[in-house]
């Protein structure tokens, strides 16, 4: 990879930022040892404290190993990296990754349900009543990007209501992913988020304390969406197939 000068003085997070997206897009492969802490000062143009800060947050995300005396390591992202790397890597050079995409559909999918399988035996009445005014306010609105806020509000009091910090992280890290692309998504969403009617029965179900039916309700929830969106990817990433064989073969002549 070559590194590029760092332009603007907001410098550790200019240089931690070149730094993951060397990792994410494979240019820093796992294994490769990277320049020491003054030789890359020396080509970022930027100090060795701030070099040193940066690989220190590098380090934190799990992308390198630093060791005393034997240099900087990169790491396997798939084995090591974090949730909070997903937003990073769902939209790469200002493009949409398909295949990540695809991924946080189908984690969606399952963990919808046992969110709100857990939120009927765990959930306290504040959280059925949030989820429940967010269900109501679906009635209400039309526009698709503040029905996709809504039903995020909803889903928000019941993994609070599940009251399981892992699945509370999971969904803030997938909430991060998923909020920039609300107007692409839309047309896909829209049925779900149309559907104030299984929203209501999601939240009965929790107030009655049925898990059984509160994951039931939510499967049926979110099919149409996941389906829709698997769909949609499923195209992209053929017509990317495609374009990428066309580019092979001018290549070739």
């Amino acid at each position: 990879m070559a590194f590029q000068p760092i332009e603007h003085r907001s410098v550790p997070e200019d240089v931690f930022e070149q730094i993951v997206e060397g990792v994410l897009s494979g240019e820093l492969p796992a294994g490769q040892n990277l320049p020491s802490e003054r030789e890359l000062a020396r080509v970022l143009g930027v100090s060795r404290p701030a070099v040193r800060e940066a690989m220190k947050r590098v380090a934190a995300a799990g992308l390198v190993t630093i060791r005393q005396g034997g240099g900087t390591t990169v790491r396997d992202v798939r084995r090591f990296g974090g949730l909070d790397l997903l937003p990073k890597l769902l939209i790469r050079g200002g493009e949409l990754d398909v295949a990540v995409a695809r991924s946080v559909v189908e984690a969606r999918a399952h963990i919808g349900p046992k969110v709100a399988e857990l939120a009927a035996l765990r959930a306290g009445e504040d959280q059925i009543v949030v989820a429940r005014a967010a269900a109501a306010q679906l009635v209400e609105l039309t526009d698709p990007i503040a029905q996709q806020r809504a039903a995020l509000d909803f889903w928000d009091a019941i993994v609070d209501g599940a009251d399981s910090i892992a699945f509370r992280l999971m969904y803030n890290t997938m909430r991060s992913a998923y909020e920039p692309a609300l107007p692409a998504l839309a047309a896909a969403l829209s049925g779900e988020v149309g559907n104030a009617e299984g929203y209501r029965r999601i939240v009965d179900a929790i107030a009655g304390r049925n898990p059984g039916a509160a994951a039931h309700a939510a499967a049926i929830l979110l099919e149409p969406g996941t389906t829709a969106l698997l769909s949609a990817f499923g195209e992209m990433e053929k017509l990317l197939q495609e374009a990428l064989a066309e580019t092979e073969e001018d290549n070739d002549d």
